[in-house]
């Protein structure tokens, strides 16, 4: 189990999902969500550089 979030991570996973609140067929509120979620590698340097 551990070797595959290890293996999904490395290449890195995108959640996406719709959320809906509705009252007698009203739609009230509606949330849209995207998640990227990746591992970090320290030993890449930030296209940023330091920020000191």
């Amino acid at each position: 189990m551990v070797d595959l979030l290890d293996r999904l991570l490395a290449g890195g996973v995108v959640i996406t999902g719709d959320i809906t609140l509705r009252i007698a067929d009203v739609d009230l509120v509606r949330i849209d969500l995207n998640a990227l979620i990746s591992s970090v590698n320290e030993q890449v340097p930030s296209p940023w550089g330091e920020l000191t």
